[in-house]
């Protein structure tokens, strides 16, 4: 009578466990971290709620950051930097005229869906914000640098310092307020607006 082959082991290497708690990076985790919070609030940005979508265990976590403080930590860094500090260099390289740049901000709202997303994790961030230190710090500095761009901008086009600054502010108001409220109207008052803020804010007084 042939022998029975042995049957294979179901249980998981220490090698092929430990390349399963490590091959998740620490920008998944902050994304997934970004989505609940963006779909369910701060308050269910936990560990044990992220591991479970990401199809890992808690342990897994750890590997990558201290606790959650710092996996929080991480969300605001990764938003500023990429929804501040890459957004204005981008729109910066993109044009050496000031105007253009302008213009450029301008349209940040009505870029699709990427700016429906952007828009969704800015109220998100806002929201925490209201309730947490280290959230409104993030968010007041990512204000204080995109607002401080614009004004260069309005300098640039000779506007005194002063008035720079009051212009950018009204114009970084607007386009924050037209992320938030889309759907606000039609695409052709949505252009009308757009160009109403243009001739506007440009316009000496």
């Amino acid at each position: 009578m042939a022998p029975t082959p042995a049957r294979k082991s179901k249980t998981r290497q220490p090698q092929e466990a430990e390349t399963a708690r490590t091959s998740l990076t620490p920008a998944a985790w902050v994304e997934a971290a970004t989505e609940v919070l963006v779909d369910e609030g701060i308050d269910h940005v936990r560990i044990d709620v992220l591991a479970k979508r990401m199809g890992v265990t808690r342990g897994s976590f750890y590997w990558h950051f201290k606790d959650r403080e710092a996996l929080l930590q991480a969300v605001l860094n990764t938003w500023h930097q990429g929804a501040t500090e890459q957004l204005t260099a981008r729109l910066a390289g993109a044009s050496a005229s000031p105007a253009e740049q302008l213009r450029d901000v301008l349209s940040l709202p009505f870029r699709g869906r990427s700016a429906t997303r952007a828009a969704r994790i800015e109220l998100a961030l806002r929201a925490w914000a209201r309730r947490d230190e280290a959230a409104r710090h993030a968010v007041d500095a990512s204000d204080a640098a995109r607002i401080s761009y614009i004004a260069q901008l309005f300098s640039a086009l000779g506007f005194p310092v002063g008035e720079a600054r009051s212009r950018a502010f009204l114009l970084y108001t607007y386009v924050v307020g037209e992320s938030l409220m889309a759907g606000q109207g039609s695409a052709a008052q949505s252009g009308e607006r757009v160009r109403f803020v243009e001739r506007l804010l440009h316009t000496p007084l």
